[in-house]
C-alpha cells in the first residue's frame, strides 16, 4: 500500500497547486476574474473525466489481451511508468521555478481578452495530466506486483488525504513544510521508485528469456534484507533492491543512475538563469 499511497499524495499535491494557484488568483482579484471560477471547476470536472477514461481504457486493453501479449503490454506500461516518473522530475525542475509566474501571466492575458476558456483548457490539461500520470504509474505497479482493488482503493483514498493536509500545510508557507523541500525530497524518493519499477520489468523480461541475465545470481544478501519478506519487498518496489540480483539487472541499475545524473543536470543552468530572473 505505501507505493500507491506514495503515488497518489505527490501526484495529488502537484495538482492541488495547480488548482490552487489558479483559484487564489481568480478569487481574489475582484468581480472581473471571479467570473472565471465556473471555468475552472469545469475544467477540473473534465480533468477527472479524462483520467477517468484512461484507466478504464487501460484496463479494457489488458482484458482484450491474452497469454504472452498481456506480459508484453505489462511490462511495457512498467517500463512507461518508469519512464514518465522520469520524464515528470525533469519537467518540474525545469518549470517548477517559474511555474507560478508563467500561470499568472496566462491569466491576465485571458482577463484582458475576457477570455475564460482558457482557465478551463489549463485546468483539465493540469488534472488529466496528473491524472493520466497516477493511472500509469499505478497500473504500473499493479502489473509489476499484484495489488489487491481493496489496497489501491484504500492507498489512493489515504495518499488524496495526505495530499490536502500536505497543501495546506505548504500554504502555511513555513521553512520545514516548503515547496522547495517538498519537491527536493519527493524528486529522490520518485526517481527510486522509477528504479523500482525498471527493474521489476526487466525482471519480466529476464524470466522470459527476452534478455539473458548473464549472470545470476552476483551475490545474495537476504540475510541482510529479504526481498521476498514484507519490508524487504517494499523495499525492493520503491528502490529496486534485489537480494540475490543477476548481472544484467547491476548493469542496468547502475544505467540508469548514471543517465538519470547526466538528464537531470541539463536543467541546472536554466534553473539558475529563472533564479536569477526572478529575483
Amino acid at each position: 500500500m505505501g507505493q500507491v499511497l506514495f503515488i497518489v499524495w505527490r501526484e495529488s499535491v502537484e495538482a492541488l497547486l495547480v488548482v490552487g494557484i489558479l483559484h487564489a488568483w481568480l478569487s481574489n482579484g475582484g468581480a472581473a476574474t471571479r467570473r472565471g471560477l465556473p471555468y475552472l471547476w469545469a475544467g477540473v470536472g473534465l480533468g477527472v473525466i479524462a483520467a477517468c477514461g484512461l484507466g478504464a481504457a487501460l484496463l479494457g486493453f489488458s482484458e482484450i489481451l491474452s497469454g504472452d501479449a498481456q506480459d508484453y503490454y505489462q511490462i511495457a506500461m512498467v517500463l512507461l511508468a518508469a519512464a514518465l516518473i522520469v520524464q515528470m522530475v525533469y519537467w518540474m525542475r525545469k518549470n517548477g521555478r517559474t511555474m507560478k509566474r508563467d500561470m499568472e501571466s496566462s491569466l491576465k492575458t485571458n482577463l484582458k481578452t475576457a477570455n475564460w476558456w482558457g482557465v478551463l483548457a489549463l485546468a483539465a490539461l493540469a488534472i488529466a495530466r496528473e491524472g493520466s500520470e497516477t493511472v500509469l504509474f499505478l497500473y504500473g505497479l499493479n502489473s509489476g506486483e499484484a495489488i489487491s482493488t481493496q489496497t489501491l482503493l484504500i492507498g489512493s483514498l489515504i495518499g488524496f488525504g495526505l495530499a490536502v493536509l500536505t497543501f495546506y500545510l505548504l500554504q502555511l508557507g513555513g521553512k520545514i513544510f516548503s515547496w522547495r523541500r517538498f519537491f527536493q525530497v519527493t524528486e529522490i524518493m520518485l526517481l527510486l521508485l522509477a528504479a523500482g519499477l525498471l527493474m521489476s520489468g526487466l525482471d519480466h523480461l529476464i524470466s522470459l528469456d527476452i534478455i539473458p541475465a548473464l549472470v545470476d545470481p552476483m551475490w545474495n544478501t537476504a540475510w541482510l534484507l529479504d526481498d521476498s519478506a514484507t519490508f524487504g519487498n517494499l523495499v525492493s518496489v520503491l528502490t529496486g533492491y534485489r537480494a540475490h540480483p543477476a548481472l544484467m539487472s547491476l548493469l542496468v541499475y547502475i544505467g540508469y543512475w548514471v543517465l538519470v545524473s547526466v538528464f537531470l543536470k541539463r536543467t541546472t543552468p536554466k534553473n539558475i538563469t529563472a533564479a536569477k530572473l526572478a529575483t
